[in-house]
Order: C-alpha cells, then sequence, then structure tokens
C-alpha cells in the first residue's frame, strides 16, 4: 500500500486539554482519504497539520458522544466555504441524521455538495465502504452509548509475476491478468505451468483497525486478528480500574492485553482521560504486556 499513513488529529477524551483535543484521525491510502470521528476542534487540527480535504469523501463516527462527532457542522461549513462539489459520506448510527440536519439546513443551506448519512448498525459488524482495493467494515463496542469499532483491510494483492518465466513459456499478454490472480498457464502443447512457477506471493495486505471507547472485551478479538496496526482507546490506568467500569472505557493494561490476545502488530493507545498531565506511566503499563505499543499526540504521523 503506498502513500499509507494515519494522522492523529485529536487524541484525548471528552475534556480537551492544552496539548490534548477531542479525537479525530485521517487514514490516507490508496489516494484516498478517510475521517474516523470528528471531535470538536478537528477542522483547526486539520488546517495545523495540514490535511487536504480534497481527497477526503468519507467520515466514520464510532458513537453519538460529543466529544466523537461535535465538529462536523463546523468542518461541513467550512468545506462549503471551499466551494467542495464532491459529495461527503457520513457513516454513523442512524439518529445522527435527525440531529445534524435541522442544524445543516440552518447554518449550511448553500452548500455546493451533497452531505449523505450512511446508517449502520451498532450491535452487529457490517461492510462499510468498499471499492476495488478495500473494504471498510464495523465491529460492535461495549459503550453507555451504542458503539462501533472499524476495520480497515486491504484486499489481497496480485501476484509477483517473473518476467523471464513468462519469456521462457512465451505466455501472452492477455494470460498475465489471471496468473497475477493465481491462474497456472496452459501452453499451446497442453502442459499445464503452476501458477507458483511464474510468479512469487504477493506483498503483505495491510489492515487497520480502530477501538473507539469501550469496555474491556475479548468478543473484538476474532474483528481485529492479525492486524497491522491497532488503535484502542485507554483513558485510565490500571489503579483507576473502577472509573474505567464506571464510564464504560479501557484502562491501559487492558487496551495491551487486547492486543496481545489478538496477535497484532502494533498497538496506539489514546482517548486519555484529562486527569493526565503526564502520560508516560500510561505507556509503560500498556508495554509491559505488549512492548510494541505508542502514545497518539496530536498531529502525530504513523505510517503503516
Amino acid at each position: 500500500m503506498t502513500d499509507t499513513r494515519l494522522q492523529i488529529l485529536g487524541s484525548g477524551s471528552a475534556m480537551p486539554t492544552k496539548t490534548r483535543n477531542q479525537v479525530s484521525q485521517v487514514l490516507s491510502l490508496h489516494n484516498k482519504s478517510f475521517m474516523i470521528d470528528c471531535g470538536e476542534a478537528t477542522q483547526v487540527q486539520m488546517v495545523r497539520c495540514s490535511v487536504s480535504v480534497s481527497r477526503l469523501n468519507h467520515i466514520f463516527i464510532s458513537h453519538l458522544h460529543g466529544d466523537h462527532c461535535f465538529g462536523l457542522v463546523g468542518l461541513i461549513s467550512t468545506l462549503g466555504m471551499k466551494s467542495r462539489t464532491a459529495d461527503l459520506y457520513i457513516h454513523s448510527h442512524p439518529a445522527l441524521e435527525p440531529l445534524l440536519r435541522p442544524l445543516l439546513n440552518f447554518f449550511c443551506r448553500d452548500l455546493s455538495f451533497r452531505v449523505f448519512f450512511e446508517p449502520y448498525s451498532q450491535s452487529s459488524s457490517e461492510i462499510l465502504y468498499e471499492d476495488r482495493s478495500l473494504i471498510v467494515s464495523s465491529f460492535p463496542l461495549k459503550h453507555s452509548l451504542p458503539s462501533s469499532g472499524f476495520l480497515f483491510k486491504e484486499k489481497e494483492k496480485e501476484r509477483h509475476v517473473l518476467p523471464e518465466k513468462l519469456k521462457f513459456y512465451r505466455v501472452p499478454v492477455k494470460e498475465i491478468a489471471a496468473i497475477k490472480n493465481g491462474a497456472d498457464f496452459i501452453t499451446d502443447e497442453g502442459i499445464v505451468v503452476p501458477n507458483a512457477h511464474l510468479t512469487t506471493p504477493p506483498s503483505p495486505s495491510i489492515s487497520y483497525a480502530y477501538c473507539s471507547d469501550t469496555v474491556y472485551d475479548e468478543k473484538i478479538i476474532p474483528y481485529i486478528e492479525g492486524v497491522t496496526l491497532l488503535y484502542h482507546e485507554a483513558t485510565f490506568l490500571h489503579e483507576h480500574l473502577s472509573k474505567a467500569k464506571a464510564t464504560m472505557h479501557t484502562t491501559a493494561l487492558q487496551a495491551a492485553t487486547i492486543a496481545a490476545k489478538a496477535n497484532v502488530n502494533r498497538l496506539l493507545i489514546g482517548h486519555f482521560s484529562a486527569r493526565y498531565i503526564d502520560t508516560s506511566p500510561l505507556l509503560k503499563e500498556a508495554q509491559s504486556v505488549f512492548p510494541n505499543t505508542s502514545l497518539v499526540e496530536d498531529g502525530a504521523i504513523f505510517d503503516l
């Protein structure tokens, strides 16, 4: 996957701090950009971080707590002032459209583009978006409001052909596409040349899982098993487990435990409570269970 990166626009929780805004991320891949959640200061952070909106056509909202969606109206209004023409799709709980549509009709009545709300169920897994190279699906989380995680998964890539073998077996150009997709080749003499003689395995597919607000829940593991990069909320230190349970959030230790059990490649933790001015103890706690863990910071970029 080329030009594939995750940019953090907001890394805090419900109460913003001097260094952490409310949650939002932009995942860029295959010349497309996808926004995940849209907290209050998202459009300001986009300016600060030089995030282009030209390729942003889909926004995925995990749940309807304000720190995950208060930024939508302002962002849409600004996009209108930029004379945008491409339609915008917002994937969310069905209740979001009746909440936002009156505001858009009042504040954004002369938009040069259309806003489509694409509702999905937050009690099951659904495919929310698909193109020739990517599938985006949801999966249920457990929070005080219906909440979902998102899995961005690159489709299996084509195999790499061996030019010298194609030349040796005189493979016609019209057969190459099928061979890249795993087909054997039959010569004019009727000899079957196995695909493994003509190609090498495809490059690994990349996947990114986003686990928004949730309690510790091992039921999500089948959805995120083996992903390249996992973001999991880690609002509290484990010494504040009772607070995490009361607010239906996760501790850094629990987030790392999920990453370890799911055999992911790398873990990012965020959505930190404003009580933690120093977040290094959260990182230390997570790394004690899953060493390949990083904290998310506003403006940080992670290459996949």
